[in-house]
C-alpha cells in the first residue's frame, strides 16, 4: 500500500519472459500480467504463427489490423520484443533478460528449450532463483514425451471427444477447454511457486501438460469406468447421471435444463403439471436412474418447452428456481444484458482495427487486488528498443542487431 492509501497489484516488480505459443503458454502468462507482473513476450522477427489466427482483418498486415482475435486476447498486458534466440547476439540478449528476471514461461519442447538456452540447468546457471514454468502436451518423463500436441489431441486421448456427440460421431468441444485449463492451472503453479522462493530463496520447475490437465478434468468419469465397467457411449447433450438434463427446442430457440437431485426434480415436476406421475415413479426414483432413463424425461421437457417461448420458457423455469439458460450464438452472447452488466468483457482497442475488441477480464475477482486488464496486446516488436535499451545496449548496437537480423 501506498502513501494514498492505494493496495498495489499483487505481483508488482515480478518480470515474467513469455515464449509462449497459442494459449497454454501466454494464457498463463497473460493471468500473471493481469494481476500486476511486468510480461514481456518474446517472438520471432516476422511474427510468431500464433499472431495470426483469426485474424480480425483477413489479409492486413502485421500492425494494421491482421492480428488474430487469440493474439488479442492471450497476450494482453505484455510488452513486445522480436529476437532470434537462436543466434548469438540473441542468446546474448536471452541471458541478459534471463538476469533480469522471476520467471520464464515456455510451452516448448525440452529439446528446443535446451537449443534455446532456456531449460532449468541453463536459467539457473544465469539466475539461481528462477522459475521455469513450461507447459508440453504430454509431460516429461513418458513415451510420448517428446510428441506434439494440441488442445484437442488431450481431449480426444482422455474419453472426452468419445462422450461428446454421438456413437457415430465423436466430438470434440469448439472451446479449448484443455488449454485454458492448462493455462490456468500453470499460472496457480507459478504463484505457488513465487510464494515458495520467498521463504527459500530458490527457485524450480513448474510443468503443466495439457494430458495431465485434461485427465483431471475428466477424472471422475474415468473412476466410473474403472470401479463399474460400465462403457458409457455418448447421448448428444443429455446427461447420464441425472435428468431431465438436456437441450430442447423452444417456439423460437433452444434452451439448456439442468436437473440434477431431488429438490429440483421434484420442482420440475410439479412445473410439468404432473407430479404425482413422475415422482411415483421407480424408474426415476434418484439422480442415477433419471440419468438412465433421461430420454423420457427430455421428451415430456421437449414437449413443455415446445409450448413456449424462449423467454416464456426461461421466466417459468426461473421462477421454479430450475436452473435453465438459453443457447446463444456468439452475437447473442455478446448482447446479454448481464454480461454487458457485470463488465466480464473489457473493450480494447488495436491498431488497424475499426472498433475495441471484447477482450475477457481475469476470471476471478479479487476485492482488494482485482486483476486489471491495462494495456492491449502489443504490435510485432512494439517495445524492442526500449526493453534493449533497460538491458544497457546504444542505439546503434540496437541499430546493429536489426541489421544482421538479431531483433
Amino acid at each position: 500500500m501506498d502513501q494514498n492509501g492505494t493496495v498495489s497489484p499483487l505481483l508488482e516488480g515480478v518480470r515474467v519472459l513469455d515464449f509462449g505459443r497459442y494459449i497454454a503458454g501466454p494464457y498463463c502468462a497473460a493471468l500473471l500480467g493481469d494481476l500486476g507482473a511486468e510480461v514481456i513476450r518474446v517472438e520471432k522477427r516476422d511474427g510468431s504463427e500464433d499472431r495470426f489466427v483469426q485474424p480480425v482483418v483477413p489479409g492486413a498486415a502485421a500492425g494494421d489490423g491482421g492480428e488474430g482475435a487469440m493474439y488479442l486476447q492471450m497476450n494482453r498486458n505484455k510488452r513486445g520484443l522480436t529476437l532470434d534466440p537462436m543466434s548469438e547476439k540473441g542468446r546474448e540478449v536471452v541471458k541478459k533478460l534471463v538476469a533480469t528476471a522471476d520467471v520464464v514461461v515456455a510451452n516448448l519442447p525440452p529439446a528446443t528449450l535446451k537449443a534455446m538456452g532456456l531449460d532449468y540447468d541453463s536459467l539457473k546457471a544465469v539466475k539461481p532463483d528462477i522459475i521455469l514454468t513450461t507447459v508440453s502436451a504430454f509431460g516429461h518423463g513418458g513415451p510420448y514425451s517428446e510428441r506434439t500436441g494440441f488442445d484437442g489431441v488431450a481431449q480426444s486421448m482422455v474419453g472426452a471427444s468419445y462422450l461428446t456427440g454421438h456413437p457415430d460421431e465423436p466430438m470434440k468441444s469448439y472451446a479449448p477447454w484443455v488449454d485454458f485449463g492448462t493455462a490456468s492451472l500453470s499460472a496457480f503453479g507459478t504463484m505457488a511457486a513465487l510464494m515458495e522462493r520467498a521463504r527459500s530463496g530458490e527457485g524450480q520447475i513448474v510443468e503443466g501438460s495439457l494430458l495431465s490437465t485434461a485427465l483431471s478434468f475428466f477424472n471422475f468419469h474415468l473412476i466410473e469406468q474403472q470401479m463399474r465397467q460400465i462403457d458409457r457411449v455418448a447421448i448428444g447433450n443429455r446427461s447420464p447421471y441425472a435428468g431431465p438434463a438436456d437441450i430442447v427446442p423452444t417456439k423460437d430457440g433452444w434452451i439448456l435444463v439442468q436437473v440434477i437431485g431431488q429438490p429440483l426434480f421434484k420442482r420440475w415436476a410439479r412445473l410439468m403439471g404432473d407430479a404425482e406421475k413422475w415422482l411415483d415413479d421407480p424408474r426415476f426414483k434418484d439422480d442415477i436412474s433419471r440419468g438412465d432413463n433421461g430420454e423420457i424425461l427430455s421428451a415430456r421437457t421437449r414437449e413443455w418447452a415446445g409450448e413456449r417461448t424462449t423467454e416464456e420458457a426461461l421466466a417459468e423455469l426461473e421462477a421454479a428456481r430450475i436452473p435453465a439458460g438459453p443457447v446463444y450464438s456468439p452475437q447473442q452472447a455478446l448482447d446479454d444484458r448481464h454480461i454487458q452488466a457485470m463488465g466480464y468483457l473489457n473493450p480494447m482497442p488495436f491498431p488497424g482495427m475499426n472498433s475495441p475488441a471484447p477482450i475477457a477480464e481475469t476470471p476471478v475477482r479479487l476485492s482488494r487486488t482485482p486483476g486489471k486488464l491495462s494495456q492491449r496486446a502489443p504490435q510485432l516488436g512494439e517495445h524492442t528498443d526500449a526493453i534493449l535499451a533497460s538491458l544497457g545496449y546504444t542505439p546503434e548496437e540496437i541499430g546493429a542487431m536489426r541489421d544482421d537480423g538479431t531483433i
